[in-house]
């Protein structure tokens, strides 16, 4: 993945209003665990691709810091030898001299050559840099929004459920409502009170029974008195009759 291409992409997700996606969406919680498995595996990619500049940043940083310790090298070589020349020249030892005077230009040609090529390759490791820089940048946003997707979609499942079982017992009391399960305890009530009222109705029948038997004595004795006292009129006159009163 081109470095442009990890930008824009970044740059893309960096810019989604999830609002506006899930306003649009039919089900957001479905749009929501799409989104946050389109950010999730864009992220991987991202940090894929970033990993492998920052890599190719680094082989370049240690080849123009090599170039430049190369350079660094070559100069003390160029100057050691410059010296031998000039010793061996103050001794009259002319021709060993301008030897080391040569080696002393050949160290001083490869001192030039690394540093040109750690001056040519610097604008390149601060572009790169600035372009690592960015590319981080962008992960640091995505993980971010990666995060507030996660959150909101654990949010909305959570209202989700509480909503399903807001309406399981909003169900299960409408049904409970239409089944009126109290109308059946009054049935069963009056059922009750029709037998208990048997009951006392048996009672209040055995009584009546009991109390008219009562009665059966009391005639019987106001029988026995007529009785007796027609006995004693027959035997003794009016008087009898009058002894009573």
């Amino acid at each position: 993945m081109a470095k442009q291409s990890i930008l824009g992409r970044i740059s893309q997700l960096l810019k989604a209003n999830i609002n506006s996606i899930l306003d649009q969406a039919e089900d957001p919680q479905l749009m929501l665990d799409q989104l946050v498995r389109d950010y999730t595996n864009s992220i991987a990619d991202a940090e894929s691709a970033v990993a492998q500049t920052i890599g190719n940043l680094r082989l370049m940083e240690q080849d123009h810091m090599e170039d430049r310790n190369a350079a660094a090298d070559w100069g003390r070589k160029a100057l050691a030898a410059s010296n031998k020349a000039d010793e061996l020249r103050a001794s009259g030892n002319s021709a060993d001299a301008d030897k080391f005077d040569n080696l002393a230009k050949i160290a001083i040609g490869r001192q030039v050559s690394s540093e040109n090529e750690a001056r040519a390759v610097a604008p390149t490791i601060a572009s790169q840099t600035h372009v690592v820089d960015q590319l981080k940048s962008g992960l640091d946003g995505m993980r971010a929004k990666l995060g507030d997707l996660t959150s909101k979609r654990d949010e909305l499942v959570a209202r989700s459920k509480t909503v399903e079982a807001q309406s399981q017992v909003h169900d299960a009391l409408k049904s409970i409502d239409l089944l009126d399960p109290t109308s059946d305890l009054g049935r069963f009530e009056d059922k009750i009170r029709r037998e208990e009222a048997k009951v006392l109705g048996q009672q209040e029948l055995a009584a009546s029974s009991l109390d008219a038997q009562f009665e059966g004595l009391e005639d019987l004795g106001k029988q026995g008195e007529v009785e007796a006292r027609l006995a004693a009129l027959k035997s003794g006159g009016t008087k009898a009759v009058t002894a009573g009163e």
